[in-house]
């Protein structure tokens, strides 16, 4: 019902929000006599803060149009390579005439980034996507919006989510012999899960693993974020954050964790921040501030995009993730495509290199808690692993902004290079399938 309401507010103020836009470009439209005049800069600027406020912000695009490779400007195609009911596996293709960065092109390493499902689109990590372009082949999991997902394509899990991941390193490693994965924030425990599976069965996993930012122990210096999926049962959760999606979406009737409150969430973690943010942007466009103005809307054109995910796959998370800790207690069992149970044993990954990162001053995934995946991963050899801890950065200073591409960046670069090397032969998995056919 909540949801039904929601969407009927949203609606009934999309026009006020058009009107508001409009008013605004009127008051500062140069053909109005008035608009060189500080009484009209402030009401343009009010106007053009309603509408922010109460405008619909859809999904986001990457628009990464070229990047430079060396010194040479690289063209970038944006295209879909696997397609699944709730998630796009999508591809940067790297374009250029010059047969010299080309055949460096061919030689980087392929790179699977598992961009998280909690609340915001992939396109939150479009900087990180940038910067790894310059030196990788990068794919990237783009999940879907579940009220977009017709009820007819099934309910998605947490173990959905980890043989997602499995199938698309696959695809990579038919492509390329091998790959390397790199996981921020919340996709470090399906993808820790999804490698341990790989190696308990014998396939050939990622040369590496990169993971940043995530919960793979959260009793270690819990969050505000912790604190709440520890303190509230699943009842709870179940009980007051899970509605149904309303008649006007493909998606009708699917039970899911709606964006809008994720949204309001975000919001209350700090709200005399983004209350300042908007006075500062006011502000801004009061005085002409074109570039701080515009890095404002970029900002939360980002950060207010939100999507639904399916009730299964959130309540599942809470579950196992926050409240059973089962993977760091050993007692974690995913169901395969097959139906069969297989539980998930990060101590039997050994050909797979290690690389943990985290920042100093993380509010959303505590000190500690990335590290923890060195103490699971005993079958990985100490010279094969590596920490990082990024003083002075926040959650996302790690994956975004100066501290990433400065500190952050050079050493993911270099521990993807020197652990590159491919396998000599491919290796048979007991399903019968050689899984690592030569690169492409």
């Amino acid at each position: 019902m909540l949801y039904t309401i929601y969407e009927a507010q949203r609606t009934l103020m999309e026009p006020f929000a058009d009107l508001a836009q409009a008013t605004a470009k009127i008051y500062s439209n140069t053909l109005n006599p008035f608009s060189h005049t500080q009484l009209a800069h402030r009401i343009s600027a009010g106007y053009e803060l309603l509408h922010r406020l109460y405008k619909d912000y859809e999904k986001p695009e990457f628009g990464i149009r070229t990047v430079p490779v060396e010194g040479v400007e690289v063209a970038i195609h944006e295209r879909i390579e696997v397609e699944k009911p709730f998630c796009e596996l999508r591809r940067f293709k790297r374009f250029t005439d010059d047969p010299t960065t080309l055949t460096r092109l061919k030689e980087q390493p392929a790179v699977l980034v598992v961009a998280p499902l909690s609340g915001h689109y992939a396109t939150l990590l479009r900087e990180t996507v940038r910067t790894m372009l310059g030196g990788h082949k990068v794919y990237i999991t783009d999940w879907k919006n579940a009220r977009t997902v017709p009820l007819a394509e099934g309910d998605f899990h947490l173990d959905d989510y980890v043989n997602y991941v499995q199938e698309f390193i696959r695809h990579l490693q038919a492509r390329y012999g091998n790959c390397h994965v790199m996981s921020v924030c919340q996709p470090t425990v399906p993808v820790l899960a999804a490698v341990s599976l790989m190696a308990s069965r014998g396939e050939t996993t990622p040369l590496s693993m990169t993971m940043m930012g995530g919960p793979i122990d959260a009793r270690r210096s819990p969050t505000a974020v912790n604190d709440l999926a520890m303190e509230h049962s699943y009842q709870w959760f179940e009980n007051n954050v899970i509605y149904r999606v309303p008649d006007k979406f493909p998606g009708a009737g699917r039970l899911v964790y709606p964006g809008f409150l994720q949204h309001t969430g975000f919001i209350a973690m700090n709200p005399d921040r983004h209350a300042t943010s908007h006075y500062d942007y006011f502000k801004n466009l009061v005085k002409g501030d074109d570039a701080s103005a515009e890095a404002h809307r970029k900002f939360y054109d980002e950060y207010n995009a939100v999507l639904d995910m399916d009730a299964h796959y959130y309540l599942e998370t809470i579950r196992t993730v926050f409240q059973d800790f089962s993977l760091v207690n050993g007692t974690w069992d995913v169901r395969s495509p097959e139906g069969e149970l297989e539980r998930v044993r990060p101590q039997d990954i050994r050909g797979t290199a290690l690389l943990t990162v985290e920042g100093e001053l993380d509010d959303i995934s505590g000190s500690g808690q990335t590290q923890a995946a060195h103490d699971l991963c005993t079958g990985i050899a100490p010279a094969q692993r590596q920490h990082l801890e990024v003083k002075g950065a926040g959650h996302y200073g790690i994956f975004s902004g100066r501290r990433w591409r400065e500190v952050v960046y050079p050493q993911v670069r270099d521990f993807i290079r020197a652990h590159d090397q491919q396998p000599k032969s491919a290796e048979k998995s007991p399903r019968g399938k050689n899984l690592l056919p030569a690169a492409a």
